[in-house]
């Protein structure tokens, strides 16, 4: 009864009511692409940001990882693997030292980027339980990891042990994605083929609560950034927001145009925006203030294939983009123009001032 009271109405129908859309409330952000990175000679399947806003690791079917610069196009390292077959990859975000990885070996492997030189030769640590293909992992801090599987697990690990701390075994099916909790770190949410979101407490190694609504696998998931929501995408051709207060879906976001199944979400800096990679080599923003039913607006220079990743980093100023197609693009707003024009005019006013003043 509480849960039916509190999941009263969607964003749509409040948004429909308002009479009130995107572009009447706030004009869409002018988005450019500002970095193209090239290096990989494989399609490329994940990247992460680094905590400190700039660096940026990708992983690729040519067998490597790469550590990127995202603002001034350099590679600072690059990591060859025991298995080309690679799916994810991940920061630490704390002190960025550490870098995590794994795919289809069934292993994540954890590599020290500290004082090492560009070319990286072996794992520091191998944490091996999984019995399926490694999907997602996630650093917590720097002595605890969350991985999830194909055999529709996640596991705990502690770093330095190497050991698993809590077994977490409830979906019905392979588990493609998971998130952590930008407010509580006991807290994470992942997504699965079996279609639902499941939010778990590492406390009690417990799932907490179940989220449905898509009709087909859910390939991403991501916390809002105030912790109390979560988007999803989904094979389905829509994106999602699920609330975790009222325990229930309060946007949908899809259009009838749109066809193909989404392979990762990202949410903007104030969670206005969620950002939508798509199989059609697009990627669309949707504002979650909205109907759901039209996207907010499309990004500029579209990959030439499959967007198979996405991520806003810490600071919210870029947002970048990792393809098939064997490139990353970094775009960022043109907000960084506007404030330097600012300056520039206040600059030349002062110093008139300052010469009439002086003039009389």
């Amino acid at each position: 009864m509480l849960r039916s009271e509190k999941n009263d109405k969607t964003m749509s129908q409040v948004v429909t009511e308002s009479g009130k859309s995107f572009a009447d409330i706030r004009k869409p952000p002018s988005i450019r692409l500002r970095r193209h990175l090239k290096g990989h000679f494989g399609k490329v399947y994940a990247m992460h940001w680094a905590g400190d806003s700039e660096t940026l690791v990708s992983a690729s079917q040519d067998g490597k990882l790469i550590v990127w610069n995202g603002m001034s196009n350099l590679k600072t390292h690059a990591i060859a693997l025991r298995s080309s077959w690679v799916m994810t990859c991940a920061f630490e975000q704390s002190k960025g030292n550490l870098i995590a990885c794994g795919g289809l070996d069934n292993i994540c492997s954890i590599y020290n980027i500290a004082n090492a030189e560009a070319q990286i030769s072996r794992s520091e640590k191998e944490l091996a339980a999984h019995d399926g293909y490694l999907s997602c992992c996630r650093f917590i801090d720097e002595t605890k990891l969350l991985t999830s599987s194909g055999d529709s697990s996640c596991l705990l690990w502690d770093v330095e042990s190497t050991e698993i701390l809590q077994t977490f075994s409830d979906h019905r099916g392979d588990v493609m994605s998971l998130s952590i909790s930008p407010s509580n770190p006991n807290i994470f949410v992942s997504g699965s083929v079996d279609a639902t979101g499941r939010c778990w407490d590492i406390r009690s190694g417990k799932n907490v609560q179940v989220h449905s609504g898509h009709e087909s696998d859910i390939n991403s998931v991501q916390f809002f950034p105030d912790g109390n929501a979560f988007g999803t995408g989904s094979d389905d051709s829509t994106c999602r927001l699920f609330d975790m207060r009222s325990y229930g879906e309060v946007n949908k976001f899809g259009t009838d145009s749109i066809k193909c199944g989404i392979t990762s979400v990202a949410f903007s800096k104030s969670g206005r925006l969620l950002f939508g990679g798509y199989d059609d080599y697009n990627v669309h923003a949707w504002d979650t203030l909205g109907s759901g039913d039209t996207h907010a607006f499309q990004l500029p220079s579209p990959h030439e294939n499959r967007v198979s990743c996405l991520g806003v980093n810490p600071s919210g100023d870029a947002l970048c983009t990792g393809s098939w197609d064997t490139n990353l693009k970094v775009r960022k707003q043109i907000v960084v123009n506007i404030i330097i024009s600012i300056h520039i005019y206040i600059y030349i006013y002062i110093n008139i001032y300052i010469y009439i003043y002086i003039c009389m």
